[in-house]
């Protein structure tokens, strides 16, 4: 018969090779991808108030970001650390502009291969409202 070593690589093997293929549905009965949602998504939503020093962001997917002075600093992890990280970022104040910046990488608008950046401003009437996904290297930013 088999040894005990011989099952736990049999077993080690089945595992590895069942969540290899494994989809997850909800409210689906046949997923057709890694994550299939039939119906809505919530995510969590939070408010990082500025002080006087920078206030780093590591939390939350949809972040309104509230200066309480002219050019206060909100800090994005590295993209390197959290390659595929999404993140939506609003601006909610309406008379101080923030100042994004990044552990490592640069800021890369849509589109563009050079030219990065290593701040950006949100401010009324421009950038107000920002997706910003992590390619592994850099920040890639989508304005309105």
């Amino acid at each position: 018969m088999f040894n005990f070593k011989q099952i736990v690589l049999i077993i080690s093997i089945f595992f590895c090779f069942k969540s290899s293929f494994s989809q997850v549905g909800i409210n689906t009965i046949a997923p057709q991808s890694t994550l299939d949602i039939n119906g809505n998504l919530s995510v969590k939503t939070i408010t990082l108030v500025g002080s006087n020093l920078t206030t780093f962001i590591d939390d939350g997917v949809y972040i309104s970001v509230n200066p309480q002075a002219t050019d206060q600093e909100f800090k994005l992890p590295s993209p390197i650390l959290f390659p595929g990280r999404i993140y939506f970022l609003r601006n909610i104040n309406n008379t101080n502009t923030a100042k994004l910046t990044t552990t490592a990488g640069n800021f890369f608008f849509k589109g563009l291969t050079s030219g990065g950046v290593s701040t950006i401003y949100m401010y009324d009437n421009h950038y107000r409202t920002i997706l910003i996904i992590s390619d592994g290297s850099n920040w890639t930013v989508y304005d309105n």
